[in-house]
């Protein structure tokens, strides 16, 4: 049997040892374990299946790089081509795109990448549909734009939890997880987790981590836990686009609703009407994890745009415009949010905002 298959049916045993299982106290660290190996083993299962999709990914560009995610037929296609220079196929029915669609958004002197990728499947975080690949994709990206047909606005929820089951974790605070190799005995020294500390070590034990120290400072499940350790958990900024709206009047309070439900902004839109198109660029802008800050030189009223990865510092704007630059950087003259007064003198640890107009103090 192919190495591949092995790992697969390895898979499929252990699921069906969990689920015949049952759920009482005295199984609870028994379920812990089975779940870390589970894990251990899908992650070793999905290696190999990503070996025979190299050139599927598309690589990171621009300011910044957004994804839509979405079900087949929701759109997700239209909204490139409106949203960029893409020319993605569209047509009225599923399975459209079968390739990453890339086009780059002008706003606000920012570029910014957006891939349209296929459309995610149910389960796909199991690997069904191309998605291994798909969400693979996700796990590189700087925002997740949602992008759900208003007629089945209930597609939204389970593409949050598509996601969550592969270990990416929409507009969630990181959780703060520490584990030092020792030669000792596992130890866990603080427990914040809301687990029992027997479960937690099962967890670990179950991902073969038998020596060292763990500290859990906030709280978190046995699945997010096991993601964590095995480096698979990223948590990225998501907005939903609610796409369609024009067959809808009631759209407003369809959107302020879906929005209370999933802790998370909606945008209606219509890529048909291109309503409201516009405001959509402007929140992709706004949580996409940029700023854009103007360097104004000293002999020069006009000061020119520049765009940075937030939170970024003045040194890391020096070292943006040249190397040497920052070598000689002795501070700044910042005036804008970050600052109190007018061209208030900084240093190059100094935090700048967006919006911030800065002049460059170098040393002759």
């Amino acid at each position: 049997m192919p190495e591949k298959a092995q790992k697969e049916e390895k898979v499929k045993e252990l699921e069906a040892e969990l689920s015949s299982t049952k759920k009482n106290k005295a199984t609870n660290k028994h379920l812990g374990l089975l779940r870390a190996k589970i894990a251990k083993a899908k992650k070793e299962a999905q290696k190999s299946a990503r070996s025979g999709a190299y050139g599927f990914f598309a690589r990171k560009g621009g300011d910044a790089t957004v994804v839509l995610v979405g079900f087949p037929s929701a759109g997700k296609s239209s909204l490139i081509n409106v949203l960029t220079s893409a020319d993605s196929k569209t047509a009225a029915y599923a399975f459209t795109t079968r390739s990453v669609i890339q086009g780059t958004l002008l706003f606000r002197d920012a570029h910014i990448q957006v891939l349209d990728l296929p459309g995610i499947l149910e389960d796909a975080h199991a690997g069904y549909g191309m998605g291994s690949t798909v969400i693979g994709q996700v796990r590189e990206t700087d925002l997740v734009l949602f992008v759900v047909d208003a007629a089945q606005s209930g597609n939204a929820k389970q593409l949050i939890e598509e996601l969550r089951g592969a270990g990416i974790y929409i507009n969630r605070k990181e959780r703060d997880v520490r584990y030092s190799e020792t030669t000792g005995p596992l130890r866990i020294t603080v427990n914040r987790s809301g687990l029992p500390r027997d479960s937690v070590k099962e967890i670990f034990n179950g991902l073969g981590i038998y020596n060292g120290d763990a500290a859990i400072y906030d709280e978190v499940g046995e699945d997010e836990l096991i993601n964590i350790m095995l480096k698979r958990a990223r948590y990225k900024r998501g907005i939903l686009a609610l796409n369609k709206i024009d067959m809808f009047e009631d759209y407003a309070s369809m959107s302020e609703k879906l929005s209370k439900e999933l802790g998370m902004e909606v945008v209606p839109i219509s890529t048909l009407t291109r309503q409201n198109i516009d405001v959509l660029k402007d929140r992709i802008y706004a949580n996409a994890g940029i700023i854009r800050v103007y360097i104004r030189p000293k002999e020069s009223a006009q000061p020119s745009p520049i765009t940075l990865r937030d939170p970024a510092t003045v040194e890391q704007l020096a070292r943006r415009i040249h190397t040497k630059m920052a070598e000689r950087l002795k501070g700044a003259l910042v005036t804008g949010k970050s600052t109190k007064f007018q061209n208030q003198k900084v240093g190059g640890k100094h935090i700048l905002k967006d919006g911030d107009i800065v002049i460059l103090v170098i040393e002759k």
